[in-house]
This record gives structure tokens, C-alpha cells and sequence, in this order.
């Protein structure tokens, strides 16, 4: 599933910044639509590996974006009030209105993830966690909400690579701790398990959509096109100037998942 992911694409940047003046008004655009029509509410869910990318991507994305309207969460230890609530309590009073835009770094895939490569939970128990999540998700979907998945992946060498870079520069050290290469260590059981967490929960309302990170100008554009794409096909009274994106699709008939293949 990830090796569409491991083929090193980039963008120079001479092309990055031709792209990304029209990238962002046609989001202010579609924005401003969704605003306006409040037809419906959009999610938009950054996950994947350490070190891909996930927090400069939300950052530039809400730089992109109106972040008036735009609401971002990074989820992290439960409250004592969340602890004695529903498991999705603390998701569902964070959820956008209709006309918002949410971006959640993390969101409801991290815990279940994490708690089984570390022995937490068994593989029955993720399977559980996971059905509850589609469950959630279907309810969301029917009620109008756009959901969008992106997984940012690197590959084991590319990870290793990553987290050293950033612990030899005094700027970025602190990102860097015990627990992240911990996980590092753990890779290829994280592989292994977010492999089977996506096609899990990767369905025709709301697929996953698998990007690579190493290159960031890739990342932005990739992430940003596909967003500017469902958001149009959800508003068909904006009459914009359709962009190229820089991926394929391709589906598997007998799950209606849909992953993003970067173009060769």
C-alpha cells in the first residue's frame, strides 16, 4: 500500500511558487462559497508517521485558509471530564458547523494505533476501536460533513534521515525525544498496522488518501489540490478554473477504498 508513497517525487521550486499563488486563491474562493452557502461542514483529518510533515502541513494550511473560520485541534491526554464521557465525546464537541472547516492533527486514529504496536490493545480490540470509528464517520457523512483523510508516510530510511536532521539543528532538537524513536524502532510493526487501520476505515464516504512527505512542496500540493477538488465537487455552483493535481486515483472494486497514487 505505501510504495506508491516511497518513490521520492518532488517539486523544484521554481514550479512550488508558480503553483501556489492560484493553489490559494482558489481556496479562498471555495472557502468563501462554503461559508456563504452553508450547505455543509468540512473535516479535514492530518495523521500519519512521525516526522512526515503533519505540523507544518496544518500550519501552512491555515495560512492558505481564512483561519477565522477555520478551527484546529491536536487532541492530546484525556481531561478528567473526558475520561468519564463516551470515547468520542471529546471529537464530537470539537466538530465544525456547517460552513467551518475543521483540521484535526491526530484525531480519533492516534490512541487505537499507537496503544496496539505498544502492546496496549490486542488486535481484536483495534478491530473494535475501528468499527466504532467507521461508525462515527458514516453518521458524520450522512449528515452532510465532507471528510478528508490524508496520510503523510515516510519510509523507514527517510524517517531515520528526518529525525536527524532535526535533533542536529538547535532550532528543531526539542522536536525530537525518547519517544520518537521508540517509534522509530517500532516501525515496522507501525507499518504494518496502519496498513491494516486504512484499508479498515478507508471507504467510499471517506477515503484515505495516502501522501508522501518527504518533499514538503509535494506534500503542500498534493494536500491542498485534493481539498480544493472535493470542496468544488461539493459546491457545483462555483464556476472556478479547474487545477491539475499532482496525484492519480485508483480504486479497489471489492472495498471501495481509494488511495492516492502519485504520478510516475
Amino acid at each position: 500500500m505505501f510504495e506508491s508513497a516511497e518513490l521520492g517525487h518532488r517539486i523544484d521550486k521554481e514550479d512550488y511558487k508558480q503553483q501556489v499563488p492560484e493553489l490559494r486563491e482558489n481556496l479562498s474562493y471555495a472557502q468563501l462559497d462554503l461559508l456563504q452557502s452553508k450547505k455543509f461542514s468540512v473535516l479535514i483529518l492530518i495523521a500519519g508517521v512521525d516526522c512526515a510533515g503533519k505540523g507544518e502541513t496544518v500550519n501552512l494550511l491555515n495560512e492558505w485558509f481564512d483561519h477565522r473560520h477555520v478551527e484546529t485541534h491536536a487532541l492530546r491526554d484525556l481531561t478528567d471530564e473526558e475520561l468519564e464521557c463516551p470515547p468520542m465525546f471529546r471529537f464530537w464537541r470539537a466538530l465544525p458547523a456547517k460552513g467551518k472547516i475543521g483540521i484535526f492533527i491526530g484525531s480519533w486514529y492516534s490512541k487505537p494505533l499507537v496503544l496496539n504496536v505498544c502492546g496496549g490493545i490486542n488486535n481484536a480490540e483495534l478491530d473494535q476501536r475501528l468499527d466504532r470509528t467507521i461508525r462515527f464517520e458514516n453518521m458524520l457523512s450522512r449528515d452532510g460533513c465532507l471528510i478528508l483523510k490524508f496520510w503523510l508516510h515516510l519510509s523507514k530510511n527517510a524517517q531515520k534521515k528526518r529525525l536527524k536532521e532535526l535533533e542536529a539543528d538547535p532550532k528543531t532538537r526539542w522536536r525530537v525525544n525518547a519517544t520518537d524513536w521508540r517509534h522509530y524502532k517500532l516501525y515496522d510493526r507501525l507499518r504494518q498496522m496502519s496498513e491494516h487501520m486504512l484499508r479498515a476505515t478507508s471507504t467510499a464516504e471517506s477515503p484515505w488518501v495516502i501522501v508522501e512527505g518527504s518533499d514538503p512542496r509535494y506534500r503542500y500540493l498534493t494536500i491542498g489540490k485534493l481539498i480544493h477538488e472535493s470542496l468544488v465537487r461539493r459546491l457545483p455552483l462555483v464556476k472556478r478554473t479547474p487545477i491539475q493535481p499532482v496525484f492519480h486515483r485508483w480504486q479497489r472494486p471489492s472495498t471501495g477504498c481509494v488511495f492516492c497514487r502519485p504520478s510516475t
